[in-house]
């Protein structure tokens, strides 16, 4: 029978330390090898700062920062992500322990789901299993104080990379619209909600580095949302409810 290696993906959650499950506490802290996504060679991991501080030191786990660019070029892309599974790969074969850790959750609009398809194809003897984290919208809307969806209502998730148009047909069919990532696209989008029958009155969120100390948030009308409203960060989330 052939020899089983075991990988564990931690969901990090929205920034907050605190906001890690019992279980996520538990793998970073046994973790021999801690792998982090990052955008740029060099640049600090950010989701290894939400965990820094619940890592056991004196077991002196090595930490592996791995390239993730933020391009749209295919091949680009796939060569990252191969390249990236091959390194998990090897340290995971070697025998150590060894957690991926990523924002948010791991399956949704994360560099995990890549990285998984690639393991699951090309080394089946490695057994994989995800811890899941707690995602920004959620933690959003608790600090709001709003319903994200209530009874029959629907509501959709935007990520950074959308079509206005697809946008715009989505809108007409939903009551909450949360946009994700990247806030310099934002201010795109409030006509276009208007537009989808969107009224005035309806409510209006915004906010960037949630769980973080540098965390904004704004709440008010659709109506009253001006250019100074808006959020340049990546690290943003809008949520817009009919009222």
């Amino acid at each position: 029978m052939e020899l089983m290696h075991d990988l564990v993906c931690v969901g990090c959650g929205p920034g907050d330390p605190e906001l890690l499950t019992v279980k996520a506490v538990k793998a970073i802290q046994n973790a021999e090898v801690i792998v982090c996504p990052t955008a740029k060679e060099g640049k600090p991991s950010i989701v290894y700062s939400i965990i820094e501080s619940l890592v056991d030191k004196s077991k002196k786990p090595e930490v592996v920062n791995l390239v993730f660019p933020m391009v749209k070029e295919k091949d680009t892309l796939e060569n990252s992500w191969l390249q990236n599974a091959r390194v998990i790969a090897e340290k995971v074969l070697s025998g150590k322990k060894v957690i991926y850790l990523t924002v948010g959750d791991p399956y949704l609009y994360s560099t995990w789901i890549y990285i998984d398809r690639e393991l699951q194809t090309k080394y089946p003897t490695i057994k994989i299993s995800v811890i899941p984290g707690i995602v920004s919208m959620f933690t959003f809307a608790s600090k709001v104080g709003i319903s994200l969806a209530e009874g029959a209502e629907t509501m959709a998730v935007i990520p950074s990379c959308y079509d206005l148009s697809r946008v715009k047909e989505t809108a007409k069919n939903c009551d909450t619209m949360i946009f994700l990532k990247d806030g310099r696209y934002f201010d795109q989008v409030i006509s276009l909600l208007r537009e989808a029958g969107f009224p005035d009155s309806s409510i209006f969120a915004i906010g960037q580095d949630i769980g973080t100390d540098q965390e904004i948030i704004k709440k008010l009308t659709l109506g009253q949302v001006t250019t100074d409203t808006m959020t340049t960060k990546y690290f943003s989330i809008m949520v817009v409810k009919r009222a």
